[in-house]
This record gives C-alpha cells, structure tokens and sequence, in this order.
C-alpha cells in the first residue's frame, strides 16, 4: 500500500503544483484522514505510519521546488497547523504550544511534527494551494480565493481527494480590466 500511496501523493502534488503554478516560498496545505485513507471513517482508525508516508513524499516534492508545507491538524486541535519555524519568520505567524499526537492533531500532523527540521504549531495560516485527503475541510487555512481543481488522481488510499489553488480577488466591477 505504501508505494501506492507515494504514487498517488506524488501525482498529485505534482499536478497541483502545475495547475496553481506556485512560487518560492509559497505554502501549500495538506490536511489528511489516515482513518479515510485507509477506508475507516474519519478519526476511526488514525496511524502515524500512513502519515509518514504521505508527509514525506509530499515534503520531498515541494522542498525541490522551495514550497514550504504545512500540515492540519483535525477538530480536536481546532486545525491548527504544523509548519517549520522558518514558516512563521517569513508570515510572522504566532506559534500555540501544543503537540500533535495520533487521537488529538491526527496522524498526519504527528507524522509532520516528527518529520519537520524545527516543528511549530499555529493557529490559522493563509496556504497558497492544498489537498484536503479524505474531507478535512482545509478551505479555512487556503488564500481567497479559492477555486477548486479536478486532478487525475481522485483518492488517495481510499480517501476521496479535493484540491485547491487560489487566485487574487478580481474586484472593481463592469469597468475593471484583469489580467
């Protein structure tokens, strides 16, 4: 199953990255559901270990490309986020003093607090672009506007994927020119 799901995440990382065309130093979100992933309900069947997987592949794909990614946690940690320090120094983000564990911050989270050279959790982030695997709900955490992208890749494991770019607000009316 891990090879499976490095392929997924590596497809579908890679195609987000394509679409939404991100540049260094950009955030990009991952909210997961091991239990999803692994075909259990949300918060039913937690593991690290899937997260590891996950995390790692997707931190290997962006640090090429010098994209930062950040990790939400689930409800129990009000979907704080885990980034690298380095994150809230270039966003000026206040960190929380929490630690994610596997039945509050959920598997990913820990796997991403474990794996980050100097974890911090915050409270709200503004991503540039995410995944949501398995129906986190990570529209908080990315940039208005949002606007949702139909990938190749539909699931990751057995979690339904859903993936977001956003753009800059188009506002000033039937005058306005855009770009």
């Amino acid at each position: 199953m891990n090879e499976q799901l490095k392929q997924q995440i590596t497809e579908a990382v890679e195609e987000l990255l394509e679409i939404s065309k991100l540049q260094d130093g950009d955030i990009f979100l991952i909210g997961c559901s091991t239990s999803e992933v692994l075909g259990q309900h949300i918060g039913k069947a937690t593991t690290v270990e899937i997260g590891e997987v996950i995390i790692h592949t997707a931190k290997e794909i962006l640090g090429r490309k010098n994209i930062f990614l950040a990790v939400q946690c689930c409800e129990h940690l009000n979907r704080a986020i885990v980034v690298d320090k380095k994150v809230t120094r270039k966003y000026f983000l206040d960190e929380v003093n929490v630690v994610p564990q596997s039945n509050a911050g959920g598997g990913a989270a820990t796997a991403a607090y474990h794996i980050f050279e100097e974890p911090v959790v915050v409270e709200k982030i503004i991503a540039h672009a995410g995944l949501d695997i398995g129906d986190t709900s990570i529209g908080m955490h990315i940039r208005h506007v949002q606007v949702p992208v139909r990938l190749k890749v539909k699931q990751i494991g057995e979690a339904h994927l859903t993936a977001l770019r956003s753009r800059p607000k188009m506002i000033g009316g039937a005058r306005a020119v855009y770009r």
